[in-house]
C-alpha cells in the first residue's frame, strides 16, 4: 500500500483502522484476521506495545496470573511462570502479533479522527497521510501519556526528576533519599525497588488506599473474587476479601495507609480506581524501609519538597508515580465532547461500542482481561456488518 499526501484522495481501506499497536489495538487486529476481515493498524511509535517495552521499570510482573492476562486466540507458553515478567510478556505480544502477522504502520501519529456524515466514512490524518473506513477502532488506551501534577516549583528542583514511566530501576539511587509522589501499584512497587537498590524511600500517601494481597492461601486474589461475584454480591466479595485481608496483612492505617470507606471491588467499578496488589512494599512499610508521608505536597524547592503542613524535606530524587491519562481529546474530533470522559460517556454504550462504526478497546478499567472481551466483541460487531455488506452468512469461530 503506497502513501499519499493528506491533502490528495485519502487511502481507502477495506477494513477497520485501528489506532494504537498495543496489546488492545493487535487483539483486535487478531480478531478480525480470524475471521478473514482486514485491517490498518497504525502506531505513533516505532515498535509494538511501546508502553511496555519503553515505558515500564524492569521490575514490573503481572499483578494477575497469566490465564486473566492472554489475548483472544492465542496462549502464553507453558514455560512462562504464573505472574509474566516484563520481558515475558512483551517477547508474548510480539509472538502474538508474528503469529497473527499484524504489521502495524509505526511512526504515525494521528492528527485527527472525524466521521464524515455525507460519506459515512472515517477520516483519519496523520502527519504524511490521510485514511478513510466505515470503521474506526481507538485502542490508544486510558495510559496514552504520563500524567504531571501542577506542583509550584516543580522545574527549580535541582536533583533528579522524574516520571514513573521514566524510572527503570534504583541502580542511580543507591543511598539517595528518593520521593515518591504516588501510592498506587506503581508507586509501591517503585518504592519497593529503590528499597531493594538500598535507597531511602519516602512515599507520599494523599488519599486513602486499598492494599490487597496477590494470593489468598495460594490462589490468586483476583481469581477468587471473580469466582465469589459469581454467586454473591460485590459488598459481600468485599467484606470477605478484606476480612481475609486484614488477616493476612494486618492494620495498614498504623502505618499510614487508611483504606476507603467503599470496599476494593466495589470502588474500583465506580471509579476504575484499581486496589494496589502487595508483593512486598508492605513489610518494607512495617519495617521503616519504606517511610510513608501522609499529606499532598504544597511545593518542591530546588532541595526537595514542602508538605501541607509546611514540613520540609530534602531529598535527592523525585519519582512521580502519579499515573497516566488518555489523550483522546487531542484527536479524536466529535461534536460538543471537549474531555476524554466525555468522549466515552457519550459515545460508548457497552464500553466498548459507539456510533456510526466507532469502537473503543482497553478502556473499560479492567486490565488485559478486559481487553480481551472488547477485542472479541469488537470483532464480531465489525464481523457482522461485514460480512453483511458482501452478503455472506456471518458466522464466527468460537473462543
Amino acid at each position: 500500500m503506497g502513501l499519499i499526501g493528506k491533502d490528495d484522495v485519502s487511502i481507502k481501506v477495506d477494513g477497520p483502522i485501528i489506532v494504537g499497536a498495543g496489546p488492545s489495538g493487535i487483539a483486535v487486529a487478531a480478531c478480525l484476521k480470524e475471521n478473514g476481515i482486514p485491517s490498518l493498524v497504525l502506531e505513533r511509535n516505532d515498535c509494538i506495545a511501546s508502553l511496555w517495552q519503553h515505558k515500564t521499570y524492569d521490575a514490573v510482573k503481572l499483578h494477575l496470573p497469566k490465564q486473566f492476562c492472554e489475548l483472544p486466540l492465542l496462549r502464553f507458553p507453558n514455560s512462562v511462570p504464573k505472574y509474566p515478567t516484563k520481558d515475558q510478556f512483551v517477547a508474548y505480544i510480539l509472538a502474538y502479533a508474528h503469529h497473527f502477522d499484524i504489521k502495524p504502520i509505526f511512526n504515525q501519529p494521528v492528527e485527527s479522527a472525524r466521521f464524515d456524515f455525507e460519506r459515512g466514512v472515517w477520516r483519519v490524518e496523520t502527519e504524511d497521510s490521510g485514511y478513510e473506513s466505515r470503521w474506526l477502532v481507538v485502542a490508544t488506551g486510558e495510559n496514552a501519556e504520563p500524567f504531571v501534577p501542577e506542583i509550584p516549583g516543580l522545574q527549580t528542583f535541582e536533583g533528579r526528576l522524574l516520571h514513573a514511566s521514566d524510572y527503570k530501576n534504583g541502580n542511580e539511587f543507591k543511598q539517595m533519599r528518593v520521593v515518591v509522589i504516588g501510592c498506587g501499584n506503581s508507586g509501591m512497587e517503585i518504592s519497593l525497588d529503590l528499597c531493594n537498590h538500598n535507597a531511602i524511600p519516602i512515599m507520599v500517601v494523599r488519599n486513602s488506599v486499598h492494599i490487597v494481597p496477590r494470593e489468598i492461601f495460594g490462589f490468586s486474589t483476583f481469581g477468587v473474587a471473580m469466582a465469589l461475584l459469581k454467586w454473591l454480591p460485590v459488598k459481600l466479595v468485599d467484606k470477605l476479601l478484606l476480612s481475609i485481608t486484614n488477616y493476612t496483612l494486618g492494620d495498614t492505617e498504623k502505618f499510614g495507609l487508611r483504606r476507603p470507606k467503599t470496599g476494593p471491588l466495589e470502588l474500583k467499578m465506580a471509579t476504575g480506581r484499581t486496589p494496589v496488589v502487595d508483593i512486598g512494599a508492605l513489610s518494607k512499610v512495617k519495617t521503616g524501609n519504606i517511610k510513608v508521608v501522609e499529606q499532598a505536597v504544597r511545593e518542591i524547592t530546588k532541595n526537595g519538597v514542602v508538605f501541607m503542613d509546611g514540613q520540609e524535606l530534602e531529598c535527592d530524587g523525585i519519582v512521580l508515580a502519579t499515573g497516566y491519562k488518555s489523550n483522546l481529546s487531542s484527536w479524536l474530533k466529535v461534536t460538543d465532547v471537549s474531555t476524554e470522559k466525555g468522549v466515552q460517556k457519550t459515545l460508548l454504550r457497552d464500553g466498548w461500542k459507539g456510533e456510526n462504526g466507532l469502537y473503543m478497546v482497553g478502556f473499560s478499567k479492567r486490565g488485559l482481561y478486559g481487553v480481551a472481551c472488547d477485542a472479541v466483541e469488537i470483532a464480531k460487531g465489525i464481523g457482522k456488518q461485514w460480512w453483511a455488506k458482501i452478503g455472506l452468512q456471518y458466522e464466527y469461530g468460537s473462543y
